[in-house]
């Protein structure tokens, strides 16, 4: 998101979402909002330095706008298997790493989801 706050606001205010205030996460390159509703949780994410691996995305999109969709998984690494299985590709090594929210995450290629990055976190 290009502004934190206003993207907040319209999550709390529209919608009546529980927002975080804002989350520096150096170790991934952003800063994360974190938005709770009774049936889908939001992270909005803004580039933490000029290295930030969505300091692109917001270049080729300057309003914003949705960077990846997360999917939870009761064993990632089963989960993992079975996607490559199936002809995912999983990003980077292929192990799990930690994520936003302290647990596994791995990010599969978009190119296999239509278009569309698919992060897998460990429930």
């Amino acid at each position: 998101m290009p502004d934190l706050a206003s993207a907040s606001a319209i999550y709390r205010d529209a919608l009546g979402a529980r927002v975080s205030a804002p989350v520096d996460l150096p170790e991934h390159g952003v800063t994360t909002v974190f938005v709770e509703l009774p049936n889908a949780k939001i992270e909005l994410l803004h580039p933490l330095g000029t290295r930030s691996p969505i300091a692109k995305f917001l270049a080729d999109h300057p309003a914003g706008g949705m960077h990846h969709v997360c999917y939870e998984v009761a064993d990632i690494r089963a989960a993992r298997d079975r996607l490559k299985r199936a002809g995912a590709r999983v990003l980077g090594d292929g192990e799990p790493k930690t994520g936003a929210h302290g647990k596994p995450v791995l990010f599969l290629h978009p190119k296999d989801f239509c278009g569309t990055l698919i992060e897998i976190e460990q429930a």
